[in-house]
């Protein structure tokens, strides 16, 4: 009988040293979007506070929209004196100029024959030595310059009554597709000084208070989304094999109970010391991230930061 007791002692001893499954460390996190300012402009209204559940669409911060105004006022200007630049091109000279130029043509031809009529009758006149050169050189200047007012003004009858060449079209069409490009961007960018939320979340965080004036590109509003939270564990290399995405973890968060969660990711590179680095034995001191998203009702009400332990799953 004694025997029998010392043996079964022995036996809870052994089982009593088998060594526990190792913990897991890691912290609860939420999935997180930024929203940063496109433009420097002053913050004139918060509509959220710090905490607070968002729908998405609501409406956020609002910044000083006039400098912007403006730029779209101005953008607008020259889109409209290009598309009245491309109609006058297409539509062509006015009846008006056309008969202008007319005009100006019959003037210049009638100027042309009365030069050469008088250049001709001062020739006459020179040959018989009854004129100087120099009358006849001012008469053969005159003709000359008749004839080419008369070229020009012909040419100027043409390019009206031959309207626009296609070329000059183009480039008002392109001088018009560039302001409207402007124009949409300058809009656009009008849109975001009223910031939205993109998609339902809870605020995290307003770095910048109303009043600030937060530089382009800085981050003015922090969301956490997503219907759960998920735990960042880091897996040392000696343990990376036992762990799959697809497992089904027990996740025990600090101050709280433990909540059941499936592995959705796994780093392949690790997080810590590179492993071009290590050598021998310190190779086994590579980590490697995970996220286990926790399920439950109650699991999507824990704030992120808190500290978490989980437990390999044992395969068999």
């Amino acid at each position: 009988m004694r025997h029998r007791s010392i043996v079964l002692l022995f036996s809870l001893m052994l089982l009593g040293c088998e060594p526990a499954p190792p913990e897991l460390l890691g912290t609860l996190e939420w999935d997180r979007i930024t929203l940063p300012a496109e433009l420097s402009e002053r913050i004139t209204a918060e509509h959220v506070k710090e905490g607070a559940q968002v729908a998405a669409g609501d409406l956020l911060l609002e910044l000083d929209p006039r400098r912007q105004d403006a730029r779209i006022a101005q953008a607008q200007g020259e889109l409209s004196q290009n598309r009245a630049k491309l109609a006058e091109l297409v539509k062509g000279a006015r009846v008006e100029n056309i008969q202008a130029a007319e005009a100006t043509l019959e003037q210049t031809q009638a100027s042309k024959l009365e030069a050469e009529r008088n250049y001709a009758r001062l020739a006459t006149l020179y040959s018989r030595k009854q004129i100087a050169l120099a009358e006849l050189d001012k008469a053969r200047a005159a003709r000359d310059e008749a004839q080419a007012a008369t070229r020009n003004a012909r040419a100027n009858l043409e390019e009206l009554t031959n309207g626009t060449r296609i070329e000059q079209i183009q480039q008002a069409q392109a001088a018009q597709a560039t302001s409207e490009g402007k124009l949409r961007e300058l809009q656009l960018a009008r849109e975001h000084l009223s910031m939205q939320a993109p998609r339902a979340g809870r605020i995290d965080a307003l770095p910048y208070k109303t009043g600030d004036q937060p530089p382009a590109g800085a981050q003015l509003v922090v969301m956490l989304v997503g219907d759960a939270p998920y735990a960042r564990l880091f897996i040392p290399a000696s343990l990376r094999t036992q762990l799959a995405i697809g497992d089904e973890l027990q996740v025990t968060v600090q101050g709280s109970t433990s909540y059941t969660g499936h592995v959705r990711s796994i780093s392949s590179d690790p997080s810590f010391t590179p492993y071009y680095a290590l050598t021998g034995e310190d190779a086994s001191r590579l980590m490697y991230r995970a996220e286990v998203v926790l399920q439950g009702v109650e699991a999507a009400k824990l704030p992120a930061g808190l500290p978490v332990t989980a437990r390999l799953p044992e395969h068999e």
